[in-house]
């Protein structure tokens, strides 16, 4: 059974590949101001909101997914209905607690949680997509939950890379972060339809056995963390959901290139279509990383964009050379880890995009996304998510988890 791709996403492409691409991204970022912050004398964010993803409930209503940090660095899944004003978000009301580390492979010894959450809306499988990081007993590992209406999740469980002998390693061995999920199956490398999630391995595992270093797969002489891209075709997952956990066919999308991201990279929201191609926004790192897992204080974030090949989309068409949003507020700068633009999220408001970002690992902000030159303009999300596309609905079926 071969699934086509629509016959919209075969034109824009053609389109995509006929423009011409400037050097650069056109689009800018404007800060509009904090949405959210610490709720005084709430345990659950003692230690701050922050990073959060974002969807829309079956009325249609816009939610963030925060991260929520208790004492401890144990972090949560939260739900926060937008509060819009004239048309611009301007804060939440909470509406509780969607996911807690309540399973043995997102708890240690000493630590737990489920981190930095990124949550895509797939209209063809009628469900949230929810990648997130598992804190548990080998450190930060990519998990995958599912939802119809973001209250409700079913943890698929860990994310298992398929070994690929080219790569000469196990990518399973590596602590890995920064997953996103494309909205629509995009062309796999065979040329068949596949949902492609890109992700962030980071190749150092000293951490796990005193002794041990880095090691990097075959054709990689590069150990700074970079986002990789992996498929799973669309057939699969049709059939059985529980498929997406099953990535394969991996390979280097991008590394740090320019100077405000000299240290690391990773994906930030899960990647918009443009006329230009698939807009990613990304992070970008400099500053000294530290051993080990304990928050960063000497790093500095920010928040850059690159376009993707919709016809590949673990090609790089263009990327900036300079940040689109950097530290330069005091909330941006001072906090739990200071010094930190993290872009995790991009929803529609009446036709204008907006960015959704962590703060210094303590607050959220929005910004207004805009295209230079103007063009492009946002579809307005509809009222409520679309039922499934699938033919085996049955197999898509999910009980509700406790």
């Amino acid at each position: 059974m071969t699934i086509p791709l629509t016959s919209t996403s075969q034109s824009r492409t053609r389109a995509a590949t006929r423009a011409a691409v400037p050097d650069g991204v056109p689009y800018v970022l404007t800060r509009m101001g904090t949405v959210m912050s610490p709720e005084p004398g709430n345990p659950h964010e003692v230690e701050g909101v922050l990073n959060p993803a974002s969807g829309r409930t079956p009325d249609g209503v816009l939610h963030l997914l925060p991260r929520l940090v208790s004492e401890g660095n144990v972090s949560r899944v939260g739900l926060a209905e937008v509060v819009i004003e004239d048309g611009v978000p301007v804060g939440v009301e909470r509406r509780g607690i969607v996911l807690s580390p309540d399973v043995g492979f997102e708890r240690g010894t000493s630590n737990s949680g489920v981190e930095d959450p990124r949550v895509t809306w797939v209209p063809r499988l009628g469900r949230h997509l929810m990648t997130y990081v598992a804190f548990g007993p080998l450190g930060p590992r990519l998990a995958l939950a599912v939802s119809e209406d973001l209250r409700h999740w079913r943890r698929l469980g860990p994310v298992h890379f398929r070994y690929q002998a080219d790569l000469d390693t196990d990518l399973n061995l590596f602590p890995n972060k920064d997953a996103v999920f494309f909205p629509e199956p995009v062309p796999g490398p065979d040329g068949e339809p596949a949902y492609a999630m890109l992700h962030r391995p980071m190749w150092d595992i000293g951490w796990l056995r005193p002794g041990e270093s880095t090691h990097l797969p075959a054709g990689t002489d590069d150990e700074r963390p970079g986002i990789w891209i992996s498929y799973v075709s669309a057939v699969d997952v049709e059939a059985d959901i529980t498929t997406l956990v099953q990535m394969r066919n991996h390979r280097s999308v991008a590394m740090p290139e320019h100077g405000w991201e000299v240290s690391k990279i990773g994906a930030g929201p899960p990647p918009v279509r443009v006329d230009e191609g698939w807009l990613l926004l990304h992070h970008g790192v400099t500053g000294r990383v530290a051993e080990g897992w304990a928050p960063q204080e000497h790093l500095h974030y920010s928040a850059g964009a690159m376009l993707l090949d919709p016809a590949d989309p673990g090609r790089v068409m263009a990327r900036t050379s300079a940040p689109l949003l950097a530290p330069e507020t005091e909330a941006e700068r001072a906090g739990t880890v200071p010094n930190v633009v993290f872009p995790t999220a991009i929803e529609e408001v009446d036709g204008q995009r907006f960015v959704f970002y962590g703060m210094a690992d303590s607050a959220i902000g929005v910004a207004r996304l805009d295209r230079v030159g103007g063009s492009d303009a946002a579809t307005p999300a509809p009222p409520a998510p679309p039922a499934p596309l699938s033919s085996t609905p049955s197999v898509l079926a999910e009980s509700r988890p406790s």
